[in-house]
């Protein structure tokens, strides 16, 4: 993440003596904060890294202030000042923006007890951190996506934070999660999602992703969106760790940010159009029908049969009409659209685009198989019972 962060930032680059900052709204014991720190280091000793934390657990808190202050007392004693102990949902402490923004929220954490504080910031729209909508309150995953890309500097801040699956599609079209989605890509701040390995986390074996957000993008990734799938990219542990069992390499990583610098569709890496993301849900109607088999008609309107209401999903790129002409109207002539019901959704089917098919095995392969295993089995149980 870091890698992906630093590695275009002209000022770093080109050695240029400056002072960046970063945040982490989910700081824990400070380890990306840290690990930041020193990767910037040792590629631009020039640069001096200002790092800005908030932490909801007192004793994390505690260790992660303790921790800086250690490690940066020779340079900057004051840089443990700059830590916070609190909710980063109900009570930001930091109302200031940064040049980078890094973090690995929980995954899962309800927010029901922070409802009121996340209405009211949601309220004020663009003057706040969650304009872009309210996920369910089951999960406050997308939450804290608002904390990342909200408190980038608006020139060119550049955010990375780690989600499971949820983020990438749950949600119908006009719920909460998908206009989160809708917002992130219609103003162009999405600039890639990476897909990890598994049983890389201590405390979680399920797929994880890496978004990455940019308020300035390059020319080339204007108006796009890189999906690099990393899933492959690990080597086993010998000894696991909790539910890390896979690591991944400097040689894995070093592929990963060159998928990510060349931009180019790959095995890897493909690119798409943030509109190849959206689609119009639209909703079909057809009539209700009396005994004699006509439409019901209600002040000169056919009225509607709900137990015949269906929806389709059109990608934002096709025209609806076109669309309900070519796949509907052969089917069921006597259907209209609903236009008061069409919405707007956003979704990224990241498994799909990697999908690759698997012709199954022969039915003469198999039946060899099973023959197999078959004496296998019979040549075991003669060693048991020494037949």
């Amino acid at each position: 993440m870091c890698q992906i962060l630093f590695c275009n930032d002209e000022d770093v680059i080109e050695n240029n003596k400056i002072q960046k900052s970063l945040y982490d709204p989910a700081c824990g014991t400070g380890g990306m904060l840290t690990v930041a720190g020193e990767y910037l280091k040792n590629i631009n000793s020039n640069v001096t890294l200002d790092c800005y934390g908030q932490e909801i657990q007192d004793e994390t808190y505690a260790i992660c202030k303790a921790d800086i202050l250690i490690k940066s007392s020779l340079e900057n004693e004051n840089a443990s000042d700059n830590i916070y102990c609190g909710n980063t949902l109900s009570e930001d402490q930091l109302p200031i923006t940064f040049d980078y923004v890094l973090s690995n929220p929980p995954f899962g954490r309800p927010w029901k007890n922070e409802e009121k504080a996340v209405e009211k910031e949601n309220a004020k729209g663009e003057n706040g951190r969650f304009a872009a909508g309210l996920p369910a309150s089951s999960d406050s995953q997308m939450l804290f996506m608002q904390a990342v890309f909200s408190k980038l500097d608006k020139e060119h801040g550049k955010g990375a934070v780690i989600h499971n699956g949820s983020p990438l599609f749950s949600g119908d079209a006009g719920s909460g999660p998908s206009e989160i989605r809708r917002y992130v890509l219609e103003h162009d701040i999405l600039e890639a999602i990476i897909a990890l390995p598994n049983d890389i986390f201590y405390n979680t074996g399920i797929a994880t992703y890496i978004w990455v957000f940019n308020r300035n993008k390059d020319k080339k990734r204007q108006g796009k969106v890189q999906l690099i799938n990393a899933n492959a990219l690990f080597e086993k542990r010998r000894k696991a760790l909790g539910n890390k069992r896979n690591d991944i390499s400097d040689k894995d990583i070093a592929k990963i940010v060159k998928e990510y610098n060349n931009f180019k569709p790959t095995e890897l890496s493909k690119v798409f159009d943030t509109e190849d993301f959206g689609y119009n849900k639209i909703t079909v109607e057809r009539p209700l029908l009396d005994e004699k088999g006509k439409p019901v008609e209600k002040k000169g309107k056919v009225q509607a049969d709900s137990n015949k209401r269906d929806t389709e999903n059109i990608p934002v790129k096709q025209d609806i009409h076109e669309y309900f002409e070519k796949e509907v109207k052969p089917y069921a002539p006597d259907a209209w659209i609903d236009e008061s019901k069409t919405k707007i959704g956003y979704e990224i089917p990241f498994t799909r685009y990697f999908y690759k098919y698997e012709a199954p095995k022969k039915a003469d392969d198999v039946k060899k198989e099973i023959l197999s295993l078959e004496a296998e089995a019979q040549d075991a149980l003669k060693n048991v019972f020494g037949e």
